[in-house]
């Protein structure tokens, strides 16, 4: 069920703190230079979560609270939004574009290590652990995009995973983005398609073409898509699926059933993937 479309306040760009959290590796320091950048571009301060795997390696400035690892910095005030509603897609869709706008001078070069050449090995991780007609499907899906992934699309710096626990509203303003591990070099488009996925289905995995077309509306008011962005859409968000499934089955795979970390389901990208497959045309996507 589509929400109710919601009165049209102004909303701008964020220009509250970046935050990105850093583990010390030569992969965090990536997204650091990245976040960096972003944060000069934007204007605004650049908030460090160093994240200590563990304490008996902890550098020598942090202190010790209640015997963990701690460290004091600024806070980035707001909350990300359980439940995300229409309201929440367009100014998401404005600060995506800023950032996008942001980063188009950029020198640094990050190559997205997660795009279709990152998908086959993933696969190949969770062939033995998958049923036939899943990994038939998988890789069926795996070579059409290697040999159909679009090419001549608008690139430049991309957040990559800006889900709703990335994004900060404080009442009903976006105070803030959070979380650039995986910000990196691809289409600009691409960005764009990964929150779709994220924000624009509901609960029973239903896609609201209100949803996305608040949040694309909301982007286009910063920067315009063109024509070929616009048909290249519903390619690069049945991609996007793809790449979120692939991960999360992956993790499933692998992650040890008592780790602290959370396994997420991988069937609800599958089914996102399947409704992507089967759009028509921009009609499904709210455009």
């Amino acid at each position: 069920m589509a929400d109710k479309k919601p009165d049209s306040p102004s909303h701008e760009p964020p220009r509250g703190p970046i935050l990105v959290p850093v583990d010390f590796s030569a992969h965090s320091e990536a997204a650091l230079l990245l976040a960096s950048d972003f944060a000069d571009g934007l204007g605004c301060k650049l908030a460090v979560l160093h994240v200590v795997h563990d304490p008996q390696n902890m550098p020598g400035y942090y202190a010790r609270m209640a015997g963990k690892p701690a460290a004091i910095t600024s806070f980035l005030h707001g909350m990300w939004p359980r439940r995300t509603t229409v309201a929440h897609c367009a100014p998401v869709g404005e600060a995506l574009a800023g950032l996008h706008l942001a980063g188009q001078d950029f020198a640094l070069k990050r190559p997205n290590a997660l795009s279709v050449a990152g998908w086959r090995p993933l696969w190949e991780g969770c062939r033995r652990e998958i049923d036939a007609p899943l990994d038939r499907e998988l890789g069926a899906e795996i070579a059409f995009f290697e040999a159909n992934w679009p090419g001549g699309l608008p690139a430049g710096v991309i957040h990559a995973d800006l889900f709703n626990d990335n994004v900060f509203f404080l009442q009903d303003r976006l105070s803030g983005l959070i979380d650039f591990y995986f910000a990196c070099n691809d289409l600009l488009a691409y960005d764009v398609a990964i929150c779709l996925n994220a924000w624009c289905f509901e609960i029973d995995n239903s896609f609201n073409a209100t949803k996305a077309r608040a949040l694309l509306q909301g982007y286009e008011r910063v920067r315009k898509l063109g024509d070929d962005e616009k048909q290249a859409l519903p390619l690069l968000a049945r991609g996007a699926a793809l790449r979120f499934l692939l991960t999360r089955l992956y993790d499933w795979v692998h992650t040890p059933a008592n780790a602290l970390v959370k396994r997420k389901d991988p069937q609800e990208y599958l089914a996102r993937l399947r409704f992507h497959r089967g759009a028509t045309s921009l009609l499904d996507y709210g455009l």
